[in-house]
């Protein structure tokens, strides 16, 4: 298989498909053509998918976030308000802050642990 970028870049790759599977082997890449009379021309990508055209992925860019005391009231907030309309909290704090479940239960443990939420337990 070979990929031929715009620039001239070159990639080949042996794949092999056995048993439901691809492998790839033997792979090898060229460098840009050098410029020449034609460069003034672009010449078109051979596939629209940024993977293949060697175009950087774009990733999401999570929101910015304050820190301290005022990330944890908002934090406290969006959980609130989740609760209220009978939604998840949690995943309502993860999509406010961009950040995994992970890091968002510990965003709401913070949030309690400040004062902003009641304890999860009454212990008598």
């Amino acid at each position: 298989m070979r990929l031929t970028f715009g620039d001239g870049a070159v990639v080949d790759a042996r794949a092999v498909v056995s048993e439901g599977r691809i492998t790839l082997g033997d792979l090898s890449a060229g460098p840009p053509a050098p410029p020449g009379p034609a460069e003034g021309r672009t010449a078109p990508a051979p596939s629209a998918d940024p993977a293949c055209t060697g175009a950087p992925a774009r990733h999401r860019a999570r929101p910015s976030w304050p820190r301290g005391r005022e990330g944890r009231r908002l934090v406290a907030e969006a959980y609130r308000a989740a609760q209220g309309e009978g939604r998840d909290p949690v995943l309502a704090v993860m999509s406010e802050t961009g950040r995994s479940r992970r890091r968002s239960l510990k965003l709401v443990a913070a949030a309690r642990d400040a004062g902003f939420l009641p304890p999860r337990h009454n212990r008598h």
